[in-house]
């Protein structure tokens, strides 16, 4: 009997193999060899909800990819306000390549999974691998769009919208298994309700409302107060505003 090797998966690292940054993320452009070298430097962490990863103007010595967890983006003021600008998912670059200070503070929203790599590694790859470089300036591309597409839900949608808007997202971005016959899903909400408001523009007592409103009429379920079952993706897309 012939054994057929798998060309994707020859010479690779184990641990890259069932990676989904390798298969997802900004890896998938490394061939074996540039794998090999790049695991030889990296480290795998496990981090707690609540613990900061980056930040604010931190010297950036390393970066990750986001394996698992949500991690919550923040700009702090001079007067210690901070707001939300972002979240991270799996697969998810964390860093920006060739800046010498972070800009933004980055803190693990869920527990997280992250491999790290040294600074220097990944931009001499980027210096080898033009695909590399390529892959991280689409997902730069990618959140430039998404940042866009979070202003007008901001400046534009209702309170009912903007919460079905952020329900959407975590839905379509924490990669749940999602039935495909009746169209529903089901997470954990990576952020309280605080947090909810601050990255809406909204009030608690309004997330809390609209939340209510949208169980009410059938569109979610929760449970212990996180557990969120979306019975129609179509249906709460439409409640979005999209």
């Amino acid at each position: 009997m012939t054994v057929r090797q798998d060309v994707h998966s020859a010479g690779i690292p184990v641990l890259c193999q069932s990676c989904e940054a390798r298969h997802r993320g900004v890896c998938g452009a490394l061939d074996p060899d540039q794998l090999v070298a790049l695991s030889k430097t990296s480290s795998r962490y496990t981090i707690e909800p609540g613990a900061e990863l980056i930040g604010d103007a931190e010297t950036v010595n390393s970066y990750s990819n986001v394996l698992s967890g949500v991690v919550k983006l923040t700009k702090g003021l001079s007067d210690g306000r901070q707001q939300i600008v972002g979240l991270q998912f799996a697969p998810d670059f964390l860093g920006r390549p060739f800046k010498v200070e972070s800009e933004i503070n980055a803190e693990a929203a869920t527990a997280v999974s992250l491999c790290s790599f040294p600074k220097a590694s990944i931009e001499r790859m980027m210096r080898e691998s033009p695909e590399l470089e390529h892959r991280l300036l689409k997902q730069t591309l990618k959140e430039l769009d998404e940042a866009r597409e979070w202003m007008v839900t901001l400046g534009r949608k209702t309170a009912s919208e903007k919460v079905a808007s952020f329900l959407l997202m975590i839905a379509r971005n924490i990669d749940p298994a999602t039935d495909p016959a009746t169209n529903s899903t089901s997470f954990d909400l990576p952020l309280t309700r605080a947090d909810i408001a601050d990255f809406l523009g909204l009030t608690i007592e309004t997330v809390s409302r609209q939340l209510t409103r949208m169980r009410t009429e059938g569109v979610i379920r929760i449970e212990n107060n996180r557990h969120v079952t979306v019975e129609s993706l179509s249906r709460l897309e439409r409640r979005s505003g999209a």
